[in-house]
């Protein structure tokens, strides 16, 4: 058996995780961040083995935030804010491109940040999809639109190799385990504009920053 129960996703799990992700006054709360990430790495892996080149890279850099976070720094990284504002402040980004600081929250959020455009722009499309449309298609448009411009191109060809192994919708829809098509289209209709509303902020926090090309 591959996976005990707790490894099971549920599209519930990341709508609570993305719900606790803002503070009031719109931080985003690295814990709440890496639980939604843990979680839609269950997703990619319930799967099978066609997204591990992008679910092994999200598991490596989680483990490096939770190391963040467990850290005597732990409270400079309670929110990507006070985060980058430590790292920045500290001289613990590449900001020059020099190879110095390749663990860098900064640089490690950066990967997962990009990788979470491509699962909402990929969600967003399984939510208004037809019941007979193609998630291969669905699938390679998000990637195209998103990490394939930071991928080689030897990735991105092994990419939409493995996106032509993609199960059909309703196995996607399945794999959710919150009920009936109807029950899946609403939570991501609640999940998908959370996700885009992390990412956005987390995105203009960046482009503030000169933070969106670290090496």
């Amino acid at each position: 058996m591959a996976g005990s129960e707790n490894q099971k996703f549920c599209l519930q799990e990341v709508l609570d995780s993305f719900q606790l992700c803002l503070s009031p006054n719109k931080e985003v709360y690295v814990e709440h961040y890496v639980a939604g990430w843990r979680n839609l790495v269950k997703f990619l892996n319930s799967l099978g083995s066609v997204f591990g080149f992008i679910s092994k890279d999200a598991v490596s850099k989680i483990q490096i935030l939770v190391n963040f976070l467990n850290s005597e720094n732990s409270c400079q990284y309670a929110t990507v804010q006070s985060m980058v504002k430590f790292e920045l402040d500290n001289k613990l980004v590449d900001v020059d491109k020099k190879g110095i600081c390749p663990e860098s929250g900064c640089r490690t959020l950066l990967r997962l940040h990009r990788a979470l455009r491509w699962l909402e722009l990929f969600l967003e499309r399984l939510r208004t999809s037809k019941e007979d449309d193609k998630t291969s298609v669905m699938c390679r448009e998000a990637y195209n639109e998103s990490l394939a411009q930071h991928h080689p191109w030897m990735v991105r060809t092994a990419a939409g190799m493995a996106f032509f192994a993609l199960p059909g919708r309703p196995t996607f829809f399945e794999v959710m385990n919150v009920g009936p098509p109807e029950q899946v289209v609403a939570i991501l209709g609640k999940a998908v504009p959370l996700i885009s509303e992390v990412y956005l902020i987390i995105e203009e926090l960046y482009l503030k920053h000169n933070l969106l090309d670290l090496p």
